[in-house]
C-alpha cells in the first residue's frame, strides 16, 4: 500500500498535536509542515522530520492531503487553492468564515471528487459514540461548554470558537429543519461574544439549548438529552456517559404522587432510582478523539468514501451559527431600539448622579448665577 503523503498548514496549537498525531498513522508520511511564522515552522518540522514551508503553495504536488489549522479567515483561501491542485482536506471548524465561503469550499471538493472533512472532533469523543445508540429521536437538548480565555482563535467569538462543537452534535441528532432561533451573547475581552446562550427549536418539535463561555474559570463540557424513552449525559472532558431508563410504570404514567399514601411514598423513594429511574454508566475507551478524526480522514481517502463530517455537514453547522450570531448582533438590552444592541452592549449600571457629578446641572447653576 503506497503511503499517503500529508501536510499541515498552520503549526499553532492545533496544528503541532495533528503534526505530532500524524507519526502515529499507518502508511502515512508527514511531507511537510507550512506556516509563515519561521520559528513555528522549523521547531515542529525538526520535531517531526517533516520539510518546512513558508508558503501552502509550495506543496502542490508534493503531497496527496493537508489539515488546516490556520486562523479561519484563511480556511477559505487556502483551502479553494489547494483543493485545485487535487488536494484532499481537513478543514478545522469552522470550515469558513462565512456561509458563501463554505458552500464554495464544499461544491468544489463534490465538483473535483476530493474528500474535504471539517474538524468537528467531538462526533470522535469516546463518550459521545458510547451513548450515541441510546440518543434516538431527541426531544429536549442542553449544552453547556465553558473555559478559560485561550488567546487563540481571538478572530472569532465563542460561537464559532466553541459552541459550534455542540451545534454540530446537535444538528447530527436532530435531522429537522431548524425554525427558530433566540441568543445573546457578551463581548469581555475582545470585538467578538466571549458569553453566548441559544434556544434552537426545530419542525419536529425538538427543542436545544446551548451554553458557551470561553471566559470561564472552570471549565466544563457536559450536554444532557432527554428522548422519549431515555434521559442521557454525557461529560465530554472526562469521557464519561450515562443513561438513565425510566420504568414502564413512569413510561405509562402510572405513578401519581399525590394520590399515594404516606406508606407508599416512603416506598416510592426508597425504590425510585432502583426500580423507575435506574442508571448505567456506560463502558466508555480511551481512544484519543484527534487520532480518530485523522485516521478516518486518511480512510476516506484510501476507500473513497466521505467522511463522518463532511464538507456539507460543516456547511450546515455553519448556517446555523450564523442565525445564532445575527440574534447575537440583534438582541436588544433594554427592549427598545434606543437602548444598547448586541454583544458590546453591557447594559451600564443605572446611577443617578449625586450633585458634584451631574456637569450639566452645575453649568446650569451657574448661568442662573451669574
Amino acid at each position: 500500500m503506497r503511503r499517503l503523503r500529508l501536510a499541515v498548514v498552520g503549526v499553532g496549537h492545533l496544528g503541532r498535536i495533528h503534526a505530532r498525531l500524524m507519526l502515529g498513522l499507518e502508511n502515512v508520511e508527514l511531507a511537510a509542515v507550512v506556516d509563515p511564522v519561521e520559528s513555528n515552522r522549523f521547531q515542529v518540522a525538526v520535531d517531526c522530520g517533516a520539510q518546512a514551508l513558508a508558503d501552502h503553495r509550495e506543496l502542490f504536488g508534493r503531497v496527496d492531503a493537508a489539515v488546516i489549522a490556520t486562523p479561519t479567515r484563511f480556511h477559505h483561501r487556502v483551502g479553494m487553492e489547494l483543493l485545485s491542485q487535487g488536494i484532499h482536506l481537513l478543514i478545522e471548524k469552522p470550515l469558513a468564515g462565512s456561509l458563501a465561503e463554505a458552500e464554495e469550499l464544499a461544491a468544489a471538493a463534490e465538483r473535483l471528487g476530493l474528500v474535504l472533512q471539517v474538524g468537528h472532533v467531538e462526533r470522535f469523543n469516546p463518550a459521545w459514540t458510547a451513548i450515541l445508540p441510546h440518543l434516538r429521536e431527541p426531544k429536549y437538548i442542553e449544552a453547556t461548554r465553558c473555559g478559560p480565555f485561550s488567546f487563540r482563535s481571538t478572530d472569532i467569538g465563542a460561537v464559532l470558537d466553541i459552541m459550534i462543537h455542540d451545534l454540530d452534535l446537535v444538528l447530527s441528532l436532530v435531522h429537522s429543519r431548524l425554525v427558530h432561533v433566540e441568543a445573546l451573547g457578551l463581548a469581555v475581552l475582545g470585538r467578538h461574544e466571549d458569553v453566548a446562550n441559544a434556544r434552537l427549536t426545530f419542525e419536529n418539535g425538538c427543542v436545544a439549548a446551548l451554553s458557551a463561555s470561553r471566559v470561564s474559570s472552570i471549565p466544563r463540557r457536559s450536554m444532557q438529552v432527554w428522548t422519549p424513552r431515555r434521559f442521557a449525559r454525557i461529560d465530554f472532558a472526562e469521557r464519561t456517559a450515562d443513561v438513565v431508563s425510566p420504568s414502564e410504570a413512569v413510561l405509562g404514567r402510572q405513578i401519581d404522587v399525590e394520590r399515594m399514601s404516606a406508606t407508599e411514598r416512603d416506598q416510592l423513594k426508597a425504590d425510585l432510582f432502583e426500580k423507575h429511574l435506574s442508571r448505567e454508566t456506560l463502558s466508555v475507551d480511551r481512544r484519543d478523539a484527534l487520532t480518530a478524526e485523522l485516521e478516518d480522514f486518511v480512510t476516506s481517502i484510501r476507500e473513497g468514501h466521505s467522511p463522518r463530517v463532511d464538507g456539507r455537514q460543516g456547511q450546515a453547522v455553519l448556517a446555523a451559527a450564523e442565525q445564532i450570531l445575527s440574534k447575537i448582533g440583534a438582541h436588544r438590552w433594554e427592549g427598545s431600539v434606543e437602548g444598547p444592541t448586541g454583544p458590546q452592549a453591557i447594559p451600564a449600571p443605572r446611577i443617578v448622579p449625586a450633585p458634584h457629578w451631574d456637569v450639566a446641572a452645575r453649568q446650569r447653576s451657574r448661568k442662573q448665577a451669574g
